[in-house]
């Protein structure tokens, strides 16, 4: 192997172990320091690895992404982890609603469950913990996309434009879907992936207008999701969703 493809492999590899063993989450300054990088070599070989799933980007600091968590499961309880910060929030918001809970971040042009919490009665619908799925086809990623401007949206578009068939959504559909999303903050999708089964999702951010970090869905039988139900499960998922910033702006916070 070249000496600059490996010292490119040393430079990632020494900035995740230095996410993951944190004892707080770091900032670019800190991590530039530590690994002995210069500050802008740093913050691109981070951008790399926020964008690939090993690191999550919270604010001005960095916390193990996705991916590390499915290598190191034993990190996701860690208290300097997205998926250990908001296990409470997901656990609490399940016992409340009695629905499934997950937890996505947005992840290249897709989006990936980091975490889910799912009821004894769910067992029937699948928790796709781990996977890597459309962010059009699920209410939370659908959120996260909503918060983004048009630009950083069109990755996550491209999925759905090359969809075919039946159960492909125009692109006016979808557009118009996003903006009510980015108005209310709130998407809902209802049989998109499997026909008696809906969902509704909240962005998570730090401060107010801030960039979504990462979403809580809540997901169970269509029928639980119709116009009655619905403005209860977005008060309490919006309540879920503003005590985990608050959790994430606190761990974050200098």
């Amino acid at each position: 192997m070249p000496a600059s493809a490996t010292s490119a492999v040393d430079k990632a590899l020494d900035l995740i172990e230095a996410v993951t063993a944190a004892a707080r989450p770091p900032r670019l300054t800190e991590l530039a320091e530590q690994v002995g990088l210069h500050r802008a070599t740093a913050y691109r070989v981070l951008a790399g690895l926020v964008e690939r799933g090993w690191v999550t980007k919270v604010g001005e600091t960095y916390l193990p992404g996705p991916a590390v968590l499915r290598l190191a499961r034993t990190a996701a309880s860690g208290s300097a982890s997205l998926a250990g910060l908001a296990r409470p929030v997901l656990e609490d918001l399940a016992r409340e609603t009695g629905l499934m809970v997950n937890l996505q971040v947005l992840e290249a042009d897709r989006s990936r469950v980091v975490d889910v919490v799912r009821p004894a009665r769910l067992e029937m619908i699948s928790d796709l913990r781990d996977e890597l799925l459309p962010a059009h086809r699920f209410a939370g990623p659908l959120a996260l996309v909503a918060a983004l401007g048009p630009d950083e949206r069109e990755p996550y578009l491209r999925p759905a434009r090359a969809e075919t068939g039946p159960g492909a959504q125009s692109a006016a559909s979808l557009g118009a879907e996003l903006e009510r999303a980015a108005v209310e903050g709130f998407a809902v999708r209802r049989g998109a992936t499997q026909r008696l089964v809906a969902s509704v999702g909240c962005a998570v951010r730090t401060e107010p207008g801030g960039p979504g970090v990462c979403a809580l869905t809540l997901v169970g039988p269509i029928a639980e999701f119709d116009d009655a139900h619905l403005p209860e499960l977005e008060r309490v998922l919006r309540a879920a969703a503003e005590r985990l910033g608050a959790e994430l702006a606190r761990a974050t916070a200098r």
